[in-house]
């Protein structure tokens, strides 16, 4: 399939990261691993795919995500969100609020249902899309927009709801090989001044948790995520009472390193394009992997942190009470009921989004069952 050309604009800017990452790899010897190349690609400062100025989220950008497929998703999420501040603090902190639809969506029917937060803090690294998520709350509720901030960096201690949705599949991910004469780490060098694929033998935390997967039979390629279970350590220090829900595509361990799945998960999106060359056009594609939800959870216990529930998107929704608060849009007219049934549909149908995305849920000083995870609960496939 024939990509369309990028705007004059957008190939320059991809040229001067280009000119970056190939800067850094001469002074790295020659070869910088996956990881680092993938962080150049979506956060280098003004370049990168997050960090740069083109538009990602929307119908407009590369990909849709829940909140701006369908108005439910933030108001079946709010359910869950509301019980988790009553059992611990009246805050959440979004990490990573893309286009802001998220907050404004919680923070309107929070507000509804008489159970408002009394900060609403966004962890948000990119500058262009702190102030798109701004302009979001200004625009949608901005009777609200005192109660919203944003940070550059994770608290020290925090109490009440963390909300990751589609954060942990654009963290930099390392890339495994398994060969037959041992675990190689997938890098990247320069030939001919163009960006190729190198490997070099894997060592250090990268090669004891690739030894970790003994199931895994060679020759394999996958992707092991060291930032994000870095990430949740860092929260297992900083939570002290209340619960992350992370929302994301991705599997158990087992069917994430399927036999069937042996050049791994790894995918990148260019206008609403999907393509498997991450090294093409760097800072003009979105790169993402999905998410091994057993190491999320291994990270988080190894942290303190309970496992308070795990299930499909769909699965969790419909427990929140997607079809009820569908049905009470009944009275809309025949238009807005059918969008209204269109997106409820992509994000529970289990050939859409339902099952795909999980939702995982970790605490601590949670006592009381979870509304989410009250049927259907997979905790025993982690």
């Amino acid at each position: 399939m024939a990509m369309p050309t990028p705007e004059p604009e957008a190939a320059e800017s991809s040229a001067r990261l280009v000119a970056r990452i190939a800067a850094e790899i001469e002074a790295a010897g020659g070869w910088i691993p996956f990881s680092r190349f993938m962080e150049l690609a979506l956060y280098a400062p003004g370049l990168g795919y997050y960090s740069g100025g083109a538009r990602k989220f929307g119908g407009a950008g590369d990909f849709v995500t829940a909140p701006e497929l369908s108005p439910l998703f933030a108001q079946t999420l709010a359910a869950q969100v509301a019980q988790l501040m009553a059992a611990s603090a009246p805050r959440i902190l979004e990490a990573g609020a893309g286009s802001g639809a998220l907050a404004v969506g919680l923070l309107l029917e929070l507000e509804r249902r008489g159970t408002l937060p009394e900060r609403y803090d966004i962890l948000e690294l990119s500058g262009e899309l702190r102030v798109r998520q701004q302009e979001a709350v200004a625009r949608g509720a901005p009777h609200l927009a005192d109660r919203v901030a944003w940070l550059d960096t994770l608290p020290d201690t925090f109490s009440g709801v963390v909300l990751a949705n589609e954060l942990l599949d654009a963290l930099p991910v390392n890339l495994v090989s398994w060969r037959e004469n041992g675990i190689f780490e997938r890098g990247v060098t320069l030939e001919d001044s163009a960006f190729v694929w190198r490997d070099h033998p894997a060592a250090g935390a990268l090669l004891t948790v690739s030894q970790g997967l003994t199931f895994v039979s060679p020759p394999y390629v996958s992707e092991i995520n060291l930032a994000a279970r870095a990430w949740m350590s860092e929260w297992g220090r900083i939570l002290k009472q209340g619960a992350l829900l992370l929302i994301d595509y991705g599997f158990p361990q087992r069917e994430y390193y399927h036999p069937q799945r042996a050049e791994g998960t790894l995918m990148c999106h260019y206008r609403h394009h999907a393509h498997g060359d991450p090294l093409w056009l760097p800072g003009l594609n979105d790169i993402t992997a999905h998410v091994d939800f057993t190491a999320i959870a291994e990270a988080g216990h190894d942290a303190g942190l309970d496992v308070l529930g795990y299930t499909s998107q769909g699965q969790f929704l419909l427990n929140c009470g997607l079809a009820q608060l569908f049905e009470a849009h009944q009275t809309d007219g025949a238009a807005p009921y059918a969008a209204l049934a269109s997106g409820a549909q992509k994000l529970i149908s289990p050939a859409e989004m339902g099952e795909l995305f999980k939702v995982l849920a970790m605490g601590r000083g949670i006592a009381e069952p979870l509304l989410g995870f009250a049927s259907g609960d997979r905790c025993h496939a982690l």
